[in-house]
């Protein structure tokens, strides 16, 4: 490899680093502050660079922040999808499922936290992407699970109301996790919280479809 082609992979390197670096620090902001309550400058201070190195990366408040929410929902669609197993059994699905939505709302709480500020606010920002990007994913993984009911797989259940159900239970630990916090008297969740609310959402999402 030449001189100037490992010049520019370091480089290229540490702008993803940098980047990445500034996401996060975008996320702790938006999930404390809201989108309104949060600017440049906190940002800035947060991921411990200047203002005038975040503008040049991103530009302006609206920017980071689309790309904050873009990264989040790709992450979710990418680990959360019904067909990447489609004939394995539907129990071992839905446990994986279960798992990985868990996972990610121990591994990213403030993306959670900025996503549930986004779609309570009547998402403005990310309306379209639901609607073009994550609903037609919904619809693919609702044909799914109705396939298993008509094969006689599971028991009888709405998959639009079973993938509600599970959403709003793994990510309540992530968008609640101070009110879970002060009912379990804990100073912050830890893993074992994570493992005893996976065993629980588990079982109550396998008596649903009949697999207890």
């Amino acid at each position: 490899m030449s001189e100037t082609k490992r010049k520019t992979r370091k480089k290229s390197a540490n702008r993803e680093l940098l980047e990445a670096r500034i996401i996060r620090a975008a996320e702790i902001v938006f999930a404390t502050k809201g989108f309104s309550g949060s600017t440049m400058d906190r940002i800035a201070e947060t991921a411990k660079i200047s203002k005038q190195n975040l503008i040049y990366y991103f530009p302006n408040k609206d920017l980071l922040y689309k790309r904050v929410l873009q990264e989040i929902l790709d992450i979710w669609m990418e680990k959360l999808s019904m067909l990447e197993s489609p004939t394995q059994n539907p129990e071992e699905v839905i446990r994986r499922y279960v798992h990985e939505k868990l996972r990610l709302s121990r591994e990213y709480p403030n993306s959670s936290k900025v996503f549930a500020h986004e779609v309570i606010s009547g998402a403005p920002v990310l309306k379209a992407h639901l609607i073009s990007q994550l609903k037609p994913q919904f619809e693919r993984d609702v044909a799914v699970v109705n396939q298993w009911v008509e094969r006689g797989l599971i028991k009888p259940v709405d998959p639009r109301h079973l993938f509600f159900t599970i959403w709003a239970a793994t990510q309540t630990y992530a968008d609640f996790s101070v009110q879970m916090e002060i009912l379990l008297d804990k100073p912050q969740l830890d893993d074992d919280d994570f493992d005893e609310a996976e065993a629980a959402i588990t079982q109550m999402v396998m008596r649903a479809i009949g697999a207890d």
